[in-house]
């Protein structure tokens, strides 16, 4: 691998372990055993290593919320959604634990991160009207827009709520079981809007996802 695809691996490993405003260039490069001079030749800074981080998140997630063509959506489509929408969360969960002070510290950030949450609601949208449109959801009941939004808040609020409501001991890491029951609460918002074709499979899915 690559220096500068390990200090990327190693600066994402640590963001997410210790918080990264816990972690200093030089804590990434004493981590990876080169100099800091060396990290720099690669980075300026370490908010230039938290933007390339971003824009692989971003480019992840928008790629995945793509909808299938040729074909209606089904309901394993809503799993496929659901679990790759978490898979990111975990992989990149530094960047929604800290996002405040993160765009505070980088206003290019900012404006960036603002662009991508605009992009992935109006998927989101998309995605439940498709749902809409393939007789899952009741048409004239479920609000795509609305959904979508609701949507964006849960996930991107997920990680800050089981760190600080859903675990007692706050410093505990969080572990992949929590991401599992995120996927139940976007699942249940939208129970009561499942047609009755689809109720069984969602039911399932429900169960499949309901915490202990």
């Amino acid at each position: 691998m690559k220096t500068r695809e390990r200090i990327l691996q190693a600066s994402l490993q640590l963001f997410n372990e210790q918080g990264e405003r816990q972690v200093s260039t030089n804590h990434i490069a004493a981590h990876l055993g080169i100099s800091p001079g060396n990290l720099y030749y690669h980075f300026r800074n370490k908010p230039q290593i938290v933007a390339e981080l971003f824009a692989r998140y971003r480019s992840q997630l928008i790629s995945l919320l793509d909808l299938p063509s040729g074909r209606e959506l089904g309901t394993e489509d809503k799993r496929r959604y659901l679990e790759g929408i978490f898979s990111g969360l975990w992989q990149y969960r530094f960047l929604h634990r800290d996002l405040e002070s993160l765009l505070e510290a980088d206003l290019q950030l900012a404006a960036e991160y603002r662009r991508f949450a605009h992009q992935c609601i109006d998927s989101g949208r998309r995605i439940y009207q498709a749902l809409v449109d393939a007789g899952i959801l009741r048409a004239g009941e479920a609000d795509p827009q609305a959904l979508a939004v609701n949507s964006w808040l849960l996930l991107t609020g997920w990680l800050k709520f089981v760190s600080s409501v859903l675990v007692e001991d706050s410093s505990a890491p969080l572990q992949p079981e929590h991401m599992r029951q995120g996927i139940y609460q976007v699942l249940v918002q939208e129970r009561g809007l499942v047609s009755e074709a689809a109720r069984d499979a969602y039911e399932a899915m429900l169960a499949e996802y309901r915490p202990a």
